[in-house]
């Protein structure tokens, strides 16, 4: 029962996540974290961290984290074709009616209403993971009081490196873990 559960939960994220991996997010949160209740925030978090930092896009390496977690190998195998058909049939779909029809203005302006939702779901994801990052809490749970201080000091000097120099995620992402490992180190030795 398992098995179909997280088939057809991946199967609508993959349907639903218009917009790419990031907007997948808060679909994967909602099916994995609140509906059927297979992780908890924390462990959610870590996912995405997982998932960001291994090739490929992240919405199917979700699938495959969750799978495996959840379900050995058979888990992986289903959450990950449950996320991969849905995109590979509406791709190959939109792509014949697009090259067969890009030429009509009516196209166009459809994908030009399509972007300012992309942006709001990939928003939500990113606020949803700044607030669990820097709060460990949702947004209706947080305390100010409970900010974390090393992750706020961490965040915005990567937000700055990236803005600043250009420097690339795969730079960003590996420095943040060794200066928190340093700092946690540290703290945890004083």
């Amino acid at each position: 029962m398992l098995l179909v559960k997280l088939f057809f939960a991946f199967l609508w994220v993959g349907l639903f996540s218009v917009g790419g991996g990031y907007a997948a997010i808060p679909l994967i949160q909602d099916q994995i974290v609140n509906i059927h209740k297979l992780m908890t925030m924390e462990e959610f978090s870590d996912l995405v961290t997982v998932a960001e930092m291994t090739p490929g896009p992240i919405s199917i390496n979700s699938a495959t984290f969750v799978g495996m977690r959840t379900s050995g190998l058979y888990g992986v195998l289903l959450c990950t074709i449950g996320c991969i058909i849905p995109s590979f049939c509406i791709c190959l779909t939109l792509a014949y009616f697009y090259y067969k029809y890009r030429t009509v203005g009516g196209v166009q302006v459809v994908l030009g209403a399509l972007r300012p939702a992309v942006v709001a779901l990939i928003a939500s994801a990113g606020a949803s993971i700044l607030m669990l990052g820097l709060f460990q809490a949702e947004l209706p749970d947080i305390v100010p009081s409970n900010i974390r201080i090393v992750e706020l000091g961490i965040f915005i000097v990567a937000l700055v490196i990236l803005r600043k120099y250009k420097a690339s995620a795969i730079t960003i992402i590996f420095g943040s873990g060794v200066v928190g490992t340093l700092v946690y180190g540290l703290m945890g030795a004083i």
